[in-house]
């Protein structure tokens, strides 16, 4: 009798576990709730973003040596000012959504590297090339959109000359353990003007013109935009912290 009871008992708890995986409210999650984030509206940044740069001043940002950030400020945007040098923002960050628009120069000079060339930095390390390459040849891993010398984009997502175009910049930071090893990669996600060009690619270390990447520990760091001689411009940047 005794064991016709546990087993009785088994078979219930076998039962009533079926029943309830049957049940909509046994998979009903309450809590915890996500937050609430106002979205953007009229090309204003969401409710939770640190506005890098509105169009009115480079409050935000600095110079490489930490001095005042010289380049110049009108029509609500900011351009490179040739010899200036690459600006850096103030704030440091890690895990970020990056929203940055820029414009390459209206009148077309140069060819290839030469023309349109800058850079936004993440982490002052890993670079997604700006460029203008509408119907501008050049190396595939060093054209606008790539992770540059690393990843080709997997389309051409550029507008013509002198028309604003649009980054929207998923990134995750590498992570290094006590001794100074990387344990854990960075990775990209970027969308050019829309259109998904780089899809959760590994970043194999820092962005390097010629040799390797290498990969050094660091915390975070600040966002970079370089200074490559051409007047390349930039509004409306704001960050989400992740």
């Amino acid at each position: 009798m005794k064991k016709l009871v546990i087993l009785l008992g088994i078979n219930f708890l076998l039962l009533s576990n079926i029943f309830s995986q049957k049940e909509p409210k046994a998979t009903e999650v309450w809590s915890p709730e996500s937050r609430v984030v106002t979205p953007a509206k009229n090309n204003a940044p969401p409710s939770d973003a640190i506005v890098l740069f509105d169009g009115k001043n480079l409050g935000e940002w600095t110079s490489m040596n930490n001095a005042k950030a010289e380049w110049k400020v009108a029509d609500d945007c900011m351009t490179v000012v040739k010899g200036k040098g690459n600006i850096k923002t103030k704030k440091e960050f890690g895990d970020i959504q990056l929203h940055i628009e820029w414009r390459t120069p209206a009148v077309v000079e140069g060819k290839g590297q030469g023309r349109g060339n800058s850079g936004v930095f993440l982490q002052e390390r890993y670079e997604v090339q700006v460029l203008d390459n509408y119907k501008n040849k050049t190396y595939s891993n060093g054209q606008a959109g790539s992770v540059y010398k690393q990843h080709i984009p997997l389309v051409n997502a550029c507008k013509g000359p002198g028309e604003w175009q649009t980054y929207d910049i998923i990134y995750t930071a590498p992570k290094f353990n006590k001794d100074g090893i990387k344990v854990s990669s960075a990775f990209l996600t970027v969308i050019h003007n829309g259109v998904l060009v780089q899809n959760h690619v590994e970043v194999k270390g820092t962005t390097v013109n010629v040799g390797q990447p290498k990969n050094i520990a660091h915390g975070k760091a600040s966002i970079i935009l370089q200074d490559h001689s051409n007047p390349v411009s930039y509004r409306n940047i704001w960050v989400r912290e992740l």
